[in-house]
């Protein structure tokens, strides 16, 4: 049976990258019939298809293993040509990362983990976002090396730390407390009153709201996908909503928004998974974010 090729991989990895095959011809500096005689050749070499023609592209589940072998592969090579000329800052072997976290660590802390990588790694990150009880997916496609996740299985060949839990409080403005929360937390109010959520994977307000009733319940909600302008909509009294303790100190201190149950809090469990791959970069950054997790979550 015929072997892999690199070249093949790394077209793969390109394709599924930048969502297209002309993305792909671009960064590659190929034209894209070139990228699709690669891709053939090495869908025929597999006997299966390997790219969903989409937009954008997908890995289909042959795929799927490949593209992490690609992102394996080329970050190996690099680590050993940078320890073969003794150097590790040059630009010709940086190392792409790709890593996938949830909003909300990123407005919190996650940052602040990558910067704990150090300089001398020549690491260039590429960071997604998506929800936490999602962000796993992105392991199982091959699309990111690493992910904050809420899910403690492992994802196939990938290792699983915890983290820590991120505790959300429930906020509102004042003014939509009198209107809404004249009696409190009851059921009938938690039904009527405006909800705020992230977008349509958010769960973290219907989990609240079932804590305090015992009940699914379904009122009207309003979707904003941005941390600052969630909390800032929560401030204008668009509707009461479910904010990070971090991000919630300061509303709390000026008075712009109160704790709904100064009691209750939500706490979301999260996870680093990466791949089983033994690799400087990824133990380097896999002591960065749970040195920084170690400081910020519960």
């Amino acid at each position: 049976m015929e072997g892999l090729d690199a070249i093949q991989l790394r077209t793969l990895a390109a394709v599924v990258g930048e969502g297209s095959f002309e993305g792909a011809a671009r960064v590659l500096h190929v034209t894209p019939s070139a990228v699709s005689q690669r891709i053939r050749a090495l869908e025929e070499i597999v006997g299966q298809v390997l790219v969903r023609r989409t937009r954008p592209c997908r890995a289909t589940g042959a795929g799927q293993p490949l593209l992490r072998l690609a992102g394996q592969v080329t970050l190996l090579e690099r680590e050993a040509l940078a320890e073969a000329r003794g150097v590790l800052d040059g630009a010709a072997v940086r190392a792409r990362v790709p890593v996938v976290a949830n909003a909300d660590s990123l407005a919190t802390w996650f940052v602040a983990a990558l910067a704990r990588v150090p300089a001398e790694l020549a690491v260039c990150f590429d960071v997604r976002q998506d929800d936490q009880d999602h962000t796993a997916e992105l392991l199982r496609d091959g699309a990111v090396m690493a992910a904050v996740t809420a899910q403690r299985e492992p994802v196939q060949g990938c290792r699983v730390r915890p983290l820590g839990a991120m505790r959300y409080r429930a906020l509102a403005a004042p003014a939509l407390v009198g209107r809404w929360f004249p009696d409190g937390l009851t059921t009938a109010a938690l039904a009527g009153a405006p909800m705020l959520v992230f977008d349509r994977k958010d769960r973290v307000q219907h989990r609240f709201v079932r804590s305090v009733t015992g009940r699914e319940l379904d009122p009207p909600m309003h979707h904003v996908p941005s941390v600052p302008a969630f909390s800032e909509a929560i401030r204008r009294g668009l509707a009461w909503g479910l904010v990070p303790e971090g991000l919630a100190e300061a509303d709390l201190a000026s008075g712009a928004c109160v704790d709904l149950d100064p009691g209750r809090y939500v706490d979301v469990p999260l996870y680093w998974q990466h791949w089983r791959l033994e690799s400087q970069v990824l133990a380097a950054l896999t002591d960065a974010v749970r040195a920084e997790a170690a400081i910020t979550l519960h």
